[in-house]
């Protein structure tokens, strides 16, 4: 089930939202993976507001800062290992051109751009804190493209020592241990504060609410879908073939745009759609 708004911690995607529309917390978090010092981040007026839909068609940017250098930084959590999140990246990193080549901008004017996975499993199996991506030549690894952009994949269970001890506390902190340092008790702060807030708290209910309608709406259709393909084929055998088909259908749907939100892990999946948890492993290969 999904959590309550009081356990939410600060890997759960709602959460990380929250916090980190605060400058005060999402610049040095920056600082801490990236190992730079940034003057300001700015956010554009479009990311004001959370976006909160439910619309599992669209892929929101959790969140999109700018630092008034000609540079943007994308931040994703991720806590449910997807098959296709290097492929996600990949999208990602699209979307943020397209949206600067939109306003008019000519392509040579692309900024330079940082998509950021933070993860709480090991996507790639190494045992590193931090993965980090660029595209260069393969016949002279030597030689980089120059186009600008960097894919990096936090892991939170790393076991290298691969990386500053700051950047370390900061991990084990998104895994779930206590703070050890100033910074990650002002973030265990921040996640206390709004569990207090009752304006976040009628958002993330509203959130789930739009999930269990999408998810009712998807059953609906699926259903009334069947009946109609039962009513053509003009036999009572077919009406009922067709309404097993039709929630069969509903299910798969539902099944779908939730593997698609990337808020749920496969149990909960399988608990909402009724579909198996074979077949929700089976639908996320096709996503």
């Amino acid at each position: 089930m999904e959590k309550a708004f009081e356990e939410l911690q600060i890997r759960d995607d709602f959460m990380f939202s929250v916090i980190m529309r605060n400058p005060k917390f999402c610049k040095p978090f920056l600082e801490r993976i990236l190992n730079i010092k940034i003057s300001r981040i700015e956010y554009p007026k479009s990311q004001e507001a959370i976006d909160i839909t439910a619309d599992a068609k669209s892929v929101r940017l959790d969140i999109y800062v700018e630092d008034g250098k000609e540079t943007v930084y994308n931040i994703e959590m991720q806590t449910t290992e997807n098959r296709n999140l290097p492929k996600r990246t990949r999208y990602y990193q699209g979307m943020i051109d397209l949206n600067i080549l939109e306003k008019g901008e000519n392509y040579k004017n692309l900024k330079r751009s940082f998509v950021i996975f933070v993860c709480t499993f090991d996507l790639f199996g190494e045992g590193r804190h931090i993965y980090t991506f660029e595209n260069r030549c393969i016949q002279n690894p030597e030689l980089g493209l120059g186009d600008d952009t960097t894919k990096i994949i936090l892991n939170t269970k790393g076991t290298m020592d691969d990386v500053t001890p700051e950047m370390k506390k900061l991990l084990d902190f998104i895994d779930g241990k206590e703070p050890e340092d100033d910074f990650t008790r002002e973030l265990d702060e921040a996640v206390q504060s709004v569990r207090r807030n009752e304006k976040w708290r009628l958002d993330y209910m509203t959130l789930q609410m739009k999930y269990e309608e999408k998810y009712e709406q998807g059953v609906e259709q699926g259903i009334i879908q069947g009946i109609e393909q039962g009513i053509e084929q003009g036999i009572e055998q077919g009406i009922e073939q067709g309404i097993v088909k039709g929630i069969v259908k509903g299910n798969r749907e539902s099944a779908l745009r939730m593997i698609e939100a990337e808020k749920f892990t496969i149990e909960e999946i399988a608990l909402y759609s009724g579909l198996t948890l074979e077949e929700v492993v089976e639908l996320e290969k096709e996503c």
